[in-house]
């Protein structure tokens, strides 16, 4: 019996997936099962209503194996009517959202603010910023999902009853609520945007560049205090953003800082 080539042609004829498909359908079903357990964990807290995005900066909202918006076949708001994951600019208006750009571990939300396992100055400042439209929410524990490839998700647990004791809940059930929310965003986001492709190792002359650049060096400025000839000092940007697979310096300093090879505060 022959193989190879024909064997590849009889695949594309019977119509079975390649196997990084297969991959990804089984990831996308994992998600959809983490979904359900973020609405069965909310249930058991007393926060009947949840939401969840997969990438606060996409206006794709998460969907089903099916192709439907898990929005609508799993999660549940509060107000029916509110049609969030079809509203491109609801992440810039709802601070629940917007608070997890500001936050990384669990908060929640009640009385008109917000509220941490610690004092948060970041929390206290969109607080601070003036009153919030709750969109119906008496009480909230929402966690974010950070991943490495700088997209950030959130999960938001809430009830419309403002007298709920979010504080004890958010004490008891916050740890296990910011796992379960980090496993479904890193689920769907692998089911269909994930990479087997190992992270860029970059040289220690390569980073030394970059942190330079991000501190707003030009090349003839890092030339100058590495000691390195101009060229060299180009050569070494090309090589990282070709490593970290973007096109420019700027997105190579962009995507180091993301992947932990130059701190913030570089």
């Amino acid at each position: 019996m022959r193989t190879g080539a024909g064997e590849n042609k009889l695949v594309e004829v019977i119509g079975a997936p390649p196997p990084m498909a297969v991959a990804a359908a089984t990831l996308l079903a994992d998600a959809e099962a983490l979904a359900r357990e973020i609405v069965a964990k909310g249930k058991q807290v007393g926060l009947d209503y949840t939401s969840a995005a997969a990438d606060i900066g996409s206006s794709r909202p998460p969907l089903d194996t099916n192709g439907h918006p898990l929005a609508e076949t799993v999660f549940h708001w509060i107000d029916p009517k509110l049609r969030y994951w079809e509203d491109h600019s609801f992440a810039l208006k709802a601070a629940f959202i917007h608070a997890a750009r500001a936050c990384a571990e669990p908060y929640y939300f009640q009385n008109g603010r917000f509220g941490s396992w610690r004092s948060n100055r970041s929390l206290d400042a969109i607080t601070s910023e003036g009153p919030i439209d709750r969109m119906g929410v008496g009480a909230a524990i929402v966690a974010p999902a950070y991943l490495p490839r700088g997209v950030i998700g959130v999960v938001i647990w809430a009830t419309p009853d403002d007298t709920f004791d979010v504080a004890s809940a958010f004490a008891e059930h916050a740890g296990e609520m910011h796992i379960l929310a980090m496993k479904f965003v890193a689920t769907y986001e692998d089911a269909i945007a994930g990479s087997d492709r190992t992270p860029a190792r970059l040289t220690r002359r390569e980073i030394q560049c970059l942190k330079w650049a991000a501190a707003g060096k030009t090349d003839a400025d890092i030339s100058t205090l590495v000691e390195i000839s101009l060229p060299t000092v180009r050569f070494h940007m090309g090589n990282a953003a070709r490593k970290l697979a973007v096109a420019g310096r700027s997105q190579a300093v962009h995507r180091a800082s993301i992947l932990g090879y130059i701190g913030a505060g570089s």
